[in-house]
């Protein structure tokens, strides 16, 4: 259990290695273009290089969970195959659009704006990580599967997305109901964290 936390710290820090130079690029587009945060209009070459500079930074920062995703897929994986974060992305494609606010409120019946609110925030870094974990697990047990001749084209690595794929389904099936729970439970921490 140790040796896997381990390495599930070090696939961790693949996508973190990302936020340095998200926040030297903000920083700095901020500092040229501060209408950027406080609103206004956006003139001269000095803002518009700051507001390119912003945007360049937001752009990982706003997809840090497909960062975690392909991160901890391929940092989980028995030998680091690109396979395997290509199967945690496969996950998180597939729980992010099944629990999403219009699909929940399609499966419950009711109106998007009567859906908890913890589905309208699926698409985040928690989910990511799950994600990943899914891809590479599948990965691991499934990388060398040999399938009768007719279906052989989907043996080996080709069959890990389609082993994802259903795993995947399986466990939005289970987040539909626990997720939630598990949202509140996020929520009350970080707000508990915040008061200190």
């Amino acid at each position: 259990m140790m040796k896997y936390l381990q390495k599930l710290g070090k696939a961790l820090m693949l996508p973190v290695a990302c936020l340095p130079i998200c926040g030297i690029l903000m920083g700095i587009g901020y500092a040229l273009c501060p209408s950027t945060m406080q609103g206004g209009d956006v003139s001269g070459i000095v803002e518009m290089i700051g507001f390119f500079l912003v945007k360049a930074g937001g752009a990982l920062i706003d997809n840090m969970a497909i960062l975690f995703v392909i991160g901890v897929g391929v940092g989980m994986a028995d030998d680091n195959d690109g396979t395997a974060g290509l199967a945690g992305l496969v996950s998180w494609l597939m729980i992010t659009n099944l629990l999403a606010t219009g699909t929940v409120a399609t499966l419950t019946g009711v109106g998007a704006d009567a859906v908890n609110p913890a589905f309208a925030k699926i698409g985040n870094q928690f989910i990511g990580i799950l994600a990943g974990l899914i891809g590479s697990t599948c990965y691991n047990k499934f990388k060398g599967t040999r399938l009768p001749d007719a279906l052989s084209f989907f043996s080996g690595k080709r069959c890990v997305a389609i082993v994802t794929a259903v795993v995947s389904i399986v466990v939005s099936a289970i987040l539909f109901f626990v997720w939630p729970i598990v949202y509140t439970g996020l929520v009350a921490v970080g707000e508990s964290i915040v008061g200190l």
